[in-house]
């Protein structure tokens, strides 16, 4: 029988708690605030009409894949569902080439025929952008089983959220993980609401880190609202993969902000909800009072990070608008790969 695995909850009595150095909590502010600001225009870019098709936006959520991509390295790889521009910014994809793919342009990192859900860059380790539900923990596990295969010690983040942890096809890959010994890190970000139905109506489970511990899977609750618990847990989970020990499983306790896509109106909860979410439990404004208390930062030297943040997003969107819309030639490019 598969041994029961141990929550955060469970060892927080002997864990100490996270911390991040002062450089560490920098660079933290810093890329979730260029998540943030990215958004913000993204959702103003819709809202003009130069956006179309389904635009989900991660603004709330920003502490949960700035966090996991310290704990990684070159050559990792990254896949997750269509509420995906978060995590192209924070592997390393260029402002400009994202946002100019929301706009359906030639110089997105799609050449303008993937929109908002399907951009890719194997230079950054980023496997998409996926807009069938569930779909990505399949493909992250094929990641997982080419790391194995080649011994190379990489490991692969697959990234769903609750609502799609639910799906068939999940369970089928913690399976299969659990049965090579993958190294995959399965990734639930729970931001509570799914497409519009409560997690607690949705799920009969309460814990849904224990979603692998059918297989032996370890996993861990982790407070998705701050980036240094984050980084604690994720690195717990790296070390577990490169270890050659199996996949490792975390249900990041997050939120969002805006409605499920720019189209959702989210009147299943309550602005009151939102704004208390906002007031106590905010990623960004976490690091920004830390490095403000704790490590002697000015006021000044913030708004130096978030004038040259403030100037990306905005070099982005004018390039996503100046960038002209892809040829009818490009129809027929990036179908088929030639073998030979």
């Amino acid at each position: 029988m598969p041994q029961p695995t141990e929550t955060a909850s469970k060892r927080r009595g002997k864990a100490k708690a996270p911390s991040l150095s002062r450089e560490e909590t920098l660079r933290a502010y810093r890329d979730m605030l260029l998540i943030r600001r990215f958004e913000e225009k993204a959702g103003q870019l819709y809202g003009m009409g130069l956006i179309g098709g389904f635009c989900h936006l991660y603004i709330g959520q920003e502490a949960v894949v700035v966090g996991m991509q310290m704990c990684l390295k070159q050559g990792d790889q990254v896949i997750t569902s269509y509420r995906d521009h978060g995590h192209m910014l924070a592997t390393g994809m260029e402002a400009r080439g994202v946002m100019a793919e929301l706009t359906g342009r030639i110089g997105g990192y799609s050449k303008g025929k993937g929109g908002s859900m399907h951009m890719f860059s194997r230079e950054t380790g980023f496997y998409g952008g996926h807009g069938i539900v569930g779909a990505q923990a399949s493909l992250g596990n094929g990641l997982a089983f080419a790391n194995w295969y080649r011994q190379d010690g990489r490991v692969a983040l697959t990234y769903f959220g609750e609502g799609a942890s639910n799906q068939g096809q999940v369970f089928e890959s913690l399976n299969l993980a659990a049965l090579f010994k993958l190294p995959c890190i399965f990734i639930i970000e729970n931001n509570k609401y799914g497409m519009g139905t409560s997690v607690e109506r949705a799920s009969a489970s309460r814990d849904l880190s224990q979603n692998g511990a059918a297989w032996g899977i370890p996993g861990e609750q982790v407070n998705g609202m701050d980036v240094a618990s984050v980084r604690e847990a994720g690195e717990r989970a790296v070390a577990h993969c490169r270890a050659g020990k199996g996949p490792y499983l975390l249900e990041m306790k997050t939120y969002r902000y805006r409605g499920h896509s720019m189209s959702d109106p989210a009147k299943y909860r309550t602005r009151e909800e939102v704004q208390k979410m906002r007031e106590t439990s905010d990623c960004i404004e976490t690091a920004r009072k830390a490095l403000l208390d704790d490590f002697g930062v000015t006021e000044a030297d913030l708004k130096v990070i978030d004038d040259e943040v403030k100037a990306i997003v905005q070099d982005s969107a004018d390039f996503a608008q100046e960038s002209p819309e892809p040829p009818e030639s490009e129809l027929m490019t990036d179908i088929l790969v030639e073998v030979g």
